[in-house]
């Protein structure tokens, strides 16, 4: 660092340059993990974030110096309306990846997924079903295509996210046809996860805008009597390169980002959204009608952002599964 007697690094991460805006308002999921269900079961859930609260549990971590006592803990409150599946997608590998070999669409999908893509009058179901059977041998993956009902949410809004959803458990005959069976039904968050368990968080974090360094990187201020400016970099670099080089911070887009969070643990599931619902409902979200999810700690994006889980793809030894004995949930 020059003259300084001390390493003073920038505290941002060079791991998410460029620091650019996500392309959708939907997290994405690029990695399903390859699990070892008895029976074929979905990998991921999604929900909308109402707010945060705080619950009493007896803590169960081994080692800590309040197990076995009451802890006090911040939770994270998602709205979790059913999801409805609305296609089954196969995949083959090849040479240069993952290729579709073919879909199945349901005979009569909702009416709002009109407004985010053009249905075709009618679909070939039965044609579409015979040929992916007959081929198998050749299917690598199969994943379903759901969609959210922000008609069963809190939200005042009718335009549905659609996304696809890893399929884990079982040999490919069996994840087929679960996945068939499950289509054109809707699929609540208790089928999929259950209280105790770890998952993986993905979604976009809240925006801030055009930032300079000091919020963007978390540089420290320059000295009062310095020229022409406070808040920004000492300097740009050498005169050899004559250039600047992509580690020195520079102001730009801050927020909006496409983020994950490993390793959350699901405090509870419930299917009663008034219990949780706090008198006047949520701060700039509104009331919980039907299911919903307590996660532990904080998760990106703001109120209103569309969160998807996943199951947890690295899980530590050791973590317990059981679900957490709750005392007290602050409403």
């Amino acid at each position: 660092m020059g003259h300084r007697k001390k390493s003073a690094p920038k505290r941002g991460s060079l791991a998410y340059i460029p620091k650019v805006r996500a392309s959708s308002i939907v997290g994405r999921v690029r990695f399903w993990p390859n699990v070892t269900y008895d029976k074929p079961k979905l990998l991921g859930f999604a929900g909308y974030k109402a707010g945060m609260t705080h619950v009493l549990v007896i803590d169960d971590t081994r080692g800590s110096p309040h197990y076995g006592k009451e802890i006090v803990l911040p939770v994270t409150v998602l709205d979790a309306p059913p999801l409805y599946i609305v296609a089954v997608r196969c995949y083959e590998t090849t040479p240069y990846g993952l290729k579709t070999l073919g879909e199945v669409w349901v005979d009569k999908p909702p009416k709002d997924i009109e407004r985010i893509l053009t249905i075709p009058e009618k679909f070939n179901r039965d044609e579409m079903i015979k040929k992916i059977k007959s081929n198998i041998d050749r299917i690598s993956e199969v994943r379903v295509l759901t969609c959210t009902q922000p008609r069963l949410s809190g939200l005042r809004k009718k335009t549905p996210e659609l996304f696809e959803g890893g399929v884990g458990g079982g040999s490919v005959e069996d994840r087929l046809e679960y996945c068939l069976s499950i289509l054109g039904k809707e699929v609540k968050a208790g089928d999929v996860l259950k209280e105790g368990a770890y998952v993986d968080v993905s979604a976009v974090t809240k925006g801030k805008g055009f930032q300079g360094v000091i919020k963007r990187w978390g540089v420290k201020r320059l000295p009062h009597k310095s020229r022409k400016g406070v808040r920004k970099v000492g300097t740009l670099g050498p005169w050899s390169p004559a250039m600047v080089l992509h580690t020195v911070p520079r102001a730009g887009q801050l927020g909006f980002f496409q983020r994950i969070e490993h390793n959350k643990r699901i405090m509870k599931i419930g299917v009663n959204g008034e219990e949780i619902t706090p008198k006047g409902g949520f701060t700039r979200y509104g009331i919980i009608k039907g299911d919903y999810i307590l996660i532990k700690g904080s998760i990106p994006g703001p109120v209103k952002r569309l969160v998807r889980l996943r199951v947890a793809a690295r899980l530590h030894k050791g973590t317990p599964e059981k679900a957490p004995q709750i005392t007290y949930v602050k409403v």
